[in-house]
């Protein structure tokens, strides 16, 4: 198996962001540039046609940092970011373009797309948590989380159906098609985020996905609003989350 590689290294406003490599998939770490010495982790998934460092990934990855001083991870979905395409990659991607331009659902092919790469990069999840949890301030017995929007829900959730190490989890905007028997298998708390004018995914999708998860504790945030309309102040909520359910006080930025 890859060792972790770090390969660049950067901080800034309190936070410490260094790029790794594990064999040939690509990472960042964001860790707080002071603080403990061990840290609760959260994994985080991007989304669809992004990468791990989007805007987005490294907003919340931040706010996870500077209000709860969590280490934080994401890598590349296969196909995404700095990872090479296959034929199976430009072939769906394709499809979904032609679709998307006919005003046809892009519903069956997303679903489609996304349960191929979850088979992929689940076992490349693992692979990256293992070798994280053999930092010393990360450690083999600390709390994990997983937090992932999108693609990231299609990748999650059978990550974390398999993976006992996650222990809290935030999903969100994603077809029950290819997840809810999987989800079925989830028992640990769970934050869902749904929009209620998605025009991609039909409410009550959305709604039947929530339901599936076996959690005891299942929260459902739904806001009004379409698919990319999801409230900045979730992300501030999902920090919340995390910080209820692996230990750490949330402080407010300076």
């Amino acid at each position: 198996m890859y060792s972790l590689q770090f390969t660049a290294e950067s901080s800034s406003d309190g936070v410490v962001e260094r790029d790794f490599t594990m064999g040939e998939i690509p990472g960042v770490l964001w860790s707080p540039a002071s603080g403990a010495d061990r840290a609760p982790l959260v994994l985080m998934g991007h989304g669809g046609g992004t990468h791990k460092k989007w805007p987005a990934m490294t907003g919340r990855a931040r706010l996870l940092v500077n209000g709860c001083g969590f280490h934080v991870a994401c890598i590349d979905a296969p196909g995404h970011g700095e990872r090479p395409r296959t034929a199976h990659d430009e072939q769906e991607i394709a499809e979904l373009y032609r679709a998307r331009a006919a005003g046809e659902p892009e519903g069956p092919i997303v679903v489609r797309y996304n349960a191929h790469l979850a088979e992929r990069a689940v076992p490349e999840w693992q692979a990256t948590l293992d070798a994280l949890q053999e930092l010393p301030e990360i450690g083999v017995d600390g709390p994990v989380g997983y937090y992932g929007l999108n693609m990231g829900t299609a990748i999650g959730v059978p990550l974390t159906a398999v993976e006992p190490r996650i222990s809290a989890a935030v999903f969100g905007l994603h077809w029950p098609d290819a997840l809810a028997e999987t989800a079925k298998r989830i028992t640990v708390p769970i934050e869902y985020a749904l929009q209620w004018d998605d025009e991609h995914i039909p409410r009550e999708s959305g709604l039947a996905l929530f339901d599936a998860f076996a959690s005891k504790e299942k929260t459902l945030h739904a806001n009004t609003g379409r698919h990319k309309e999801l409230p900045r102040f979730e992300a501030d909520s999902a920090v919340r989350f995390f910080a209820r359910h692996l230990g750490r006080a949330v402080t407010s930025p300076a």
